[in-house]
């Protein structure tokens, strides 16, 4: 009888594929369908591409980039949080640029003790990962309980975003 060298990798791909509830046809579909999302996760030869936000995030990051666009002055909450779950870097976004829709305005803490106001790409975040190659993921349960400018005067105090 002769042992192949990688025999659980299929029963283990299907188990992750069944996990995040793809069946195995449907998981090549699901791939192709969402070729030009930004992180990518592999299962063998297929690609699942997984948005760092949603589309209604998306929307409502977009109008608030229109907002600061225009010159006005708002305040809003944070739409989501982004996160490394191995690098202690944390992202909390407000806007969306509407000229490219990829520059995110929000405040960022990279972990090492000053968070501050600023801009980042999504794409370039979709590319991070942290020292144990975890990706950069969205907080799916995260709700914002107050504007930025309150997350940024806590931050500061604290050196970190606590929320």
């Amino acid at each position: 009888m002769r042992k192949r060298a990688f025999q659980g990798l299929r029963t283990i791909g299907i188990t992750i594929a069944r996990f995040y509830g793809f069946e195995t046809n449907r998981f090549r579909v699901f791939a192709q369908m969402h070729k030009g999302r930004s992180a990518v996760l592999r299962f063998g030869r297929a690609h699942v591409n997984l948005s760092l936000i949603t589309d209604d995030e998306r929307a409502q990051l977009l109008a608030h980039g229109q907002a600061r666009a225009a010159g006005q002055r708002i305040d809003p909450p944070p739409v989501v949080r982004l996160f490394t779950p191995d690098a202690h870097a944390t992202w909390l976004l407000t806007a969306l640029d509407p000229a490219d829709g990829d520059t995110a305005y929000g405040l960022i803490d990279l972990g090492i003790g000053m968070p501050a106001l600023g801009t980042v790409q999504l794409s370039a975040l979709a590319s991070i990962v942290g020292p144990r190659k975890q990706p950069v993921m969205r907080d799916r349960y995260f709700q914002a309980v107050r504007p930025l400018s309150e997350y940024v005067r806590l931050a500061q105090e604290n050196g970190s975003i606590t929320d």
